[in-house]
């Protein structure tokens, strides 16, 4: 096969194929004429393991000796170590898939890569681990959000460049948050639930639905309006909902509404003699960090707004809640 096959098939670019072959020596055993390069069945397994391995999370050096290793066994050969002058070269930009990942964690890089490649099964996997080992924060906070983040940057400073990177990786988080939610125990189903939305303009809502599978993690009951929610469809939701709160998620401050989030706050419901307003959480970036209002909140990140509800849906609801809590896992 051509490099520009293989590439196609691997799903990475004919240049990250000509950078291993230059860098780890994982280059074609066929070279038309010394130029042209025909790749054969046994060039691509082994390529194949090297995409396996730095999908788990294995740094390219790392998988490229491995990979090369085990080819090498099959046909009883030794390769001996890589040169150490090649092995400095190797700690290049490889780890995040060419994304400006920061300080992530090394296990937590594989979903870069397998995301830069477009390989939509082993992000769905990674997805899966990440949540399931580790936990919906621990898991959105140092892997997933520093992943979406990294490609949102480089798209944004790159023309259209990524796009197609962020829209299946932005898929495939939604997937794994929507099924959290549906493998969550059970809420209580007479408590009041929380109310979560995007303002009017915002379609951003994975943070959003990274909160509701946190809530739902936590047995605590939610309503989930989504994206761009108009503010008569959140006023009427918020009358037949009875929420004990309401969530107002905004990206940028283009979106922010605080005369929305006013009026979201001061709306009362409930028998007469004994109504009732919700709590308002002003989450997202676009807030800005000036004080929230009366009746408001404005937590500083997923971890610390899932805290937040959770003891205001307690107080509110009292042992229903107890007993919510004592379901969790």
């Amino acid at each position: 096969m051509t490099t520009g096959a293989v590439a196609r098939r691997l799903g990475i670019s004919p240049t990250t194929l000509r950078s291993w072959d230059r860098r780890y020596g994982m280059g074609p055993a066929v070279r038309d004429g010394g130029r042209h390069r025909r790749w054969t069945v046994e060039d691509i397994a082994v390529l194949e393991d090297m995409c396996r391995l730095t999908t788990s999370g294995v740094s390219p050096s790392e998988a490229a000796g491995v990979a090369l290793s085990r080819a090498n066994r099959s046909r009883a050969v030794d390769p001996g170590p890589l040169p150490a002058a090649e092995a400095r070269r190797a700690q290049g930009p490889g780890p995040g898939g060419g994304l400006p990942l920061g300080d992530i964690r090394q296990e937590f890089r594989g979903l870069a890569r397998a995301a830069v490649r477009l390989d939509g099964p082993a992000m769905a996997g990674l997805l899966a681990a990440l949540v399931q080992g580790h936990g919906l924060v621990v898991a959105w906070e140092e892997a997933i959000a520093p992943t979406l983040h990294a490609v949102g940057r480089t798209w944004e400073s790159s023309g259209d460049r990524y796009v197609e990177v962020e829209h299946l990786l932005s898929w495939h988080v939604s997937t794994v948050l929507r099924q959290a939610v549906g493998n969550a125990p059970p809420s209580p189903r007479d408590a009041a639930p929380v109310l979560m939305a995007c303002v009017p303009g915002e379609q951003h809502s994975l943070p959003l639905e990274a909160l509701a599978a946190g809530l739902a993690e936590r047995a605590l009951p939610l309503r989930m309006l989504g994206a761009a929610v108009p503010a008569e469809a959140l006023a009427a939701s918020v009358r037949r909902t009875g929420p004990s709160a309401v969530v107002l998620w905004s990206q940028s401050r283009h979106t922010a509404d605080r005369t929305l989030a006013r009026q979201v706050a001061a709306t009362a419901f409930g028998v007469r003699g004994a109504r009732t307003r919700p709590l308002v959480v002003l989450a997202g970036p676009g807030w800005g960090n000036r004080a929230p209002g009366p009746g408001m909140l404005r937590p500083t990140g997923l971890r610390e707004a899932l805290d937040v509800l959770d003891r205001h849906c307690a107080a509110v609801a009292g042992p229903l809640t107890s007993s919510a809590a004592a379901r969790r896992p």
